[in-house]
């Protein structure tokens, strides 16, 4: 390194440790010291290591301390020496004793736990490493709220400096990122925080769409800009006459957020309006916040008119993770409608940086508020659950971080917070395990209704129960909460247990006047005589009563004469035993075609039916051991496998040429019920594209229709063509690829077709 770049990175380290010391000035002088000399301890554990980027390996813990304190509002002296010294226990020779005896026991501990989060001990049946981590991650939040913190702020760093990565790390990160920290971030109240996070994992994963919409964003912003200072200026004049002191402020949605509602709704850009909020931020009176911004809601909405259907009161209820806020949507000038958030400061701090904003630190702990108290218990009580393996553990982690919106009460009048979604079985599960096992159905607001009807805000629901009722596998289909499941599975586990000790009992008796038991030679060749595939299966199917006992003792006796099974029946039966367990193997992804390898030592690779990558698209590989998953990379599975499997990630691209093969993809459009239309559609499908129509759904409701047409395409390239002049017609509204909506039979077809030369993917 050269004289010129180790002055250019002394003075990086300098004005990042002025900054992060400006920023915390109001500290007092022995808080200061001490921060100063625990960056001092770091920068000598981390001399001579250099990142990615070439940069000092000090300027990252740093950055981390500066995101605590500028970002989050964390200050305290405690929370800045473990940024600062976040990494030297896992990356230099310092050890845990060192950080005690020169910082303290709580340093020590907070230390430890960020270690624990980055040194992953593998057991061999373990099914993912990184899901195992997850499982210790998570597990450090009950202990002390700052080792989450730290963590989450050193993932933003690593995003924001990520493109010195490879690209499989970076999509490996990216995914991780996406499925569990955002949602963290979001969990505890830390929007901004959550907001960047959720951008940089889509700017990196998804570069080309991420590059389109924010060019699209970057184009319309003037416009917008003049429409914004024309509507808050108005807010102000009708305001102001009122009394009230207030900020009215701006913000334009990010790139990920667009892209997600151009998702949910398949809407083009040019049909997302609301690409802006606007914020009114009052200075409330105490103990008048509530009043002050119904005050505000109704001025406004007395002039500009709102929409009822989007009006969403987080004031009267707060967010579990106690955000506050009144969301209403109002018709602007020009007939647009507007997103306006009415909150008071404190609301508004609480909102920015979430827990960080009413968190109070006690002598050599934290305090807890009562809303993050249950949550961190009832996730504790989920990663410590030994029924669940690393993989199940962080997938209801993962669910459990969605934030309850949905308040409902009981007979009583007692407030339920239960998971948006949530059915009246939900409800019978949160009152009591005992309740919810035994439920048949539930009044709510005095009409009977079934156990699988969603509840909404508001509703008062009084549980109907039975002494006869038993928990049924069939529940999970629709509990939306995590207490739910897991209840319904242990009590399910529980009967099935039961059922095959009954089954095993009763086996036994049949059996025992012929000296055979369940170890005996022939209970293989008598599963195959039942066509079941394990005993365990056995012993259910009797226990359930599904089998017919007396045929027990006549196929003992059957054998004791010598007689065996014909081949043609021991055939059949193993190929359903080996379905069976390949079953239980899989994991969600089936499989279209196949796709053959280069320099590889696999046989098969499959194209994952939930997504239907076609050439042209970015994929991802994903290694199932007996063979490989090939997702496009924007596909929701592929985040979540990305995340959970990140050492099974393969790099995949198509060759260029696929001319001899056509793909079984299928398209969604919507538009105005005119007459003429379908033709129209066909003509432009098979007359100007040339292409061959498998099938076509078509349903019609309120004047509009919504067709689904299953074609055969080349590529990537040919089904947005197709798709483009679709959209060229006057009354159509919406084209998008519908990803998994094919049958078995369609399924089968592809493959026949993908054998030819379906395509061949390098390393």
């Amino acid at each position: 390194m050269t004289q010129e770049e180790q002055e250019k990175h002394r003075k990086a380290v300098l004005n990042a440790y002025r900054r992060l010391m400006r920023a915390v000035r109001h500290r007092t002088k022995d808080e200061r010291s001490l921060i100063r000399r625990s960056f001092e301890f770091a920068r000598n554990a981390h001399e001579g290591i250099r990142r990615k980027s070439g940069e000092p390996y000090i300027l990252h813990p740093l950055a981390v301390a500066s995101i605590l304190v500028s970002e989050m509002g964390l200050d305290d002296p405690t929370t800045i020496i473990c940024a600062l010294l976040h990494d030297v226990v896992e990356d230099t020779h310092y050890e845990l004793s060192d950080i005690k005896r020169e910082f303290g026991t709580v340093e020590r501990n907070i230390i430890d736990g960020l270690t624990k989060i980055s040194i992953t001990e593998m057991g061999d049946k373990m099914d993912s490493k990184q899901a195992e981590n997850f499982r210790k991650i998570f597990l450090t939040i009950s202990d002390d709220i700052r080792v989450i913190l730290i963590k989450l702020a050193d993932r933003l760093h690593n995003m924001r400096t990520l493109g010195a990565m490879r690209q499989e790390k970076m999509l490996k990160i990216s995914s991780e990122t996406i499925f569990l920290y955002a949602p963290l971030a979001h969990r505890l109240g830390l929007y901004e925080i959550k907001s960047e996070l959720e951008e940089l994992s889509f700017k990196y994963s998804q570069p080309a769409i991420y590059e389109e919409i924010s060019k699209k964003i970057d184009a319309n912003k003037a416009e917008a800009k003049q429409y914004i200072e024309r509507f808050t200026r108005n807010i102000r004049q009708i305001l102001r006459p009122h009394g009230l002191k207030f900020q009215v402020k701006s913000r334009f949605k990010s790139v990920h957020s667009v892209w997600q509602k151009m998702q949910r709704k398949s809407l083009p850009f040019e049909e997302v309006y609301d690409l802006f909020a606007i914020r009114i931020i009052l200075e409330a009176r105490k103990k008048r916040e509530r009043d002050d911004c119904w005050q505000a809601y109704s001025i406004v909405s007395g002039v500009y008119r709102a929409n009822p259907k989007r009006l969403r009161d987080w004031i009267t209820v707060p967010k579990e993770n106690s955000y506050e806020a009144l969301h209403t949507t109002l018709l602007g000038p020009d007939g647009r409608w507007v997103e306006v958030q009415i909150r008071t400061e404190r609301m508004d701090n609480i909102a920015e940086k979430g827990i960080a904003a009413h968190w109070k630190y006690k002598g050599n702990g934290e305090k807890q508020e009562d809303f993050l108290s249950e949550w961190i218990t009832r996730v504790r009580d989920i990663l410590e659950n030994p029924s669940l393996d690393a993989l199940n553990a962080v997938k209801e982690f993962r669910e459990n971080l969605e934030l309850n919106d949905v308040y409902v009460f009981t007979p009583k009048g007692e407030l339920i917070r239960l998971p948006s979604g949530s059915t009246v079985l939900d409800f019978a599960y949160k009152i009591h395990t005992g309740i919810g096992d035994s439920a048949i159905g539930a009044k709510v607001n005095n009409r009977v209704v079934t156990l699988d009807t969603e509840l909404k805000p508001g509703d008062q629901v009084e549980v109907l129960n039975s002494k006869k009722q038993k928990p049924q596998k069939d529940w999970l289909r629709f509990v939306k909460s995590v207490r739910a499941k897991e209840a319904i599975k242990n009590a399910t586990r529980k009967r099935r247990k039961e059922v095959i000790d009954q089954g095993r009992k009763l086996f036994h008796w049949k059996a025992r006047q012929y000296n055979v038991d369940e170890n005996h030679p022939i209970m293989k060749e008598l599963l195959a005589y039942f066509m079941l595939p394990t005993a365990e299966e056995f012993f259910f199917a009797l226990g359930s009563h599904r089998i017919d006992t007396t045929k027990i003792p006549d196929f003992i006796q059957f054998k004791k004469e010598g007689k065996t099974l014909d081949r043609q029946h021991i055939s059949e039966w193993e190929r359903r035993r080996k379905l069976f367990h390949q079953r239980l193997e899989e994991y969600g992804v089936d499989p279209d075609m196949l796709v053959l390898g280069v320099d590889q030592n696999f046989d098969n690779y499959v194209l994952a039916k939930c997504c239907i990558p076609l050439p042209g698209d970015e994929i991802i590989g994903f290694d199932e051991k007996k063979r490989i998953a090939i997702h496009r990379i924007s596909c929701p599975t592929a985040i979540s496998l990305m995340s959970s499997f990140g050492s099974s990630i393969i790099k995949a691209k198509w060759i260029k040429d696929h001319s001899d093969v056509a793909f079984l993809t299928a398209l969604k459009v919507v538009g105005l019920d005119k007459q003429g239309m379908l033709n129209d559609l066909i003509r432009i499908i098979s007359n100007r594209m040339k292409l061959n129509i498998r099938k076509v759904t078509i349903e019609s409701h309120g004047g509009m229709f919504e067709g689904l047409f299953e074609v055969f395409v080349h590529n990537k390239e040919e089904i947005e063509s197709l798709m483009s002049n679709i959209e060229a017609l006057p009354h159509v509204y919406t084209v998008s690829r519908a990803d998994g909506n094919r049958s078995e039979e369609e399924a089968s077809m592809a493959e026949k077709n993908g054998k030819k030369v379906m395509g061949r993917l390098k390393e």
